[in-house]
């Protein structure tokens, strides 16, 4: 494709259950490969590792595609401060307000949500708009990569979810390349994968195939309101830099 289309449709979700060293590997076949955005995930260390592991990816994924940070917007700030390009940060229900995450990143970062049930969609409905750029919607079909995880939504309920959303959703949670075709006629404007890319022997060529999936022209039409977040979190990331 040729522009920045679907910048946001196809995220990789980093597995801390892998050294970080191989994980250092695969988001740099990842990104070489074509994933749109490198979501930081890593819940067991402490900030101060965040941190060094944020710095590392930054370098490693080198503007190729978006590196966003997992609940944390104090280290996303501080890897900011010391010179990395993160573009935003992907929160939970129990992290920081999106509102808060907005104001200190700035009007071009991009700022996802894990939305799961019908009040987590109001409030996502009663948020200003531009606090967030996209839901993270899920788990899909049950996963070991986040074993408290609530009930599996399945593709039905992702549907009746996404139908319903003020903004775009990302599907989550247990995704494989053969649930792309259903999670896109569901309204699906992206997916976001952890085992299919961090466990797969050739964490490019998985990468490539999703992509291939992920390109298909309903899931690019479903994703222009992302595609424009996404430009100007780049843009400002080049400006800036």
């Amino acid at each position: 494709m040729s522009g920045p289309g679907a910048r946001l449709a196809l995220h990789l979700v980093t597995d801390d259950r892998l050294p970080f060293d191989r994980l250092r590997e695969v988001v740099d076949a990842a990104a070489g490969a074509g994933v749109d955005v490198v979501q930081l995930r890593a819940k067991s260390v402490t900030a101060r590792e965040l941190l060094r592991q944020a710095l590392v990816l930054s370098d490693v994924v080198d503007r190729r595609c978006l590196l966003v940070v997992n609940d944390r917007v104090d280290v996303a700030v501080a890897a900011r401060d010391a010179g990395a390009r993160v573009d935003g940060v992907h929160l939970g229900q129990t992290d920081l307000p999106p509102e808060t995450a907005r104001r200190l990143l700035g009007a071009h970062a991009v700022v996802g949500w894990t939305a799961n049930s019908a009040g987590h969609r109001e409030a996502a409905s009663a948020l200003h708009p531009g606090t967030l750029d996209y839901l993270g919607v899920g788990v899909i079909r049950p996963t070991s990569t986040k074993p408290d995880h609530p009930p599996a939504l399945g593709v039905d309920g992702f549907a009746s979810f996404a139908d319903g959303s003020p903004l775009p959703c990302v599907a989550i949670g247990g995704v494989g390349i053969d649930d792309i075709p259903g999670l896109r006629a569901a309204g699906a404007a992206g997916i976001a994968v952890v085992s299919a890319i961090c466990g797969a022997e050739d964490p490019a060529a998985a990468t490539r195939a999703l992509r291939e999936a992920a390109d298909a022209p309903a899931l690019e039409a479903d994703a222009s309101a992302l595609e424009a977040a996404a430009a100007l979190a780049l843009e400002a990331a080049t400006v800036t830099r």
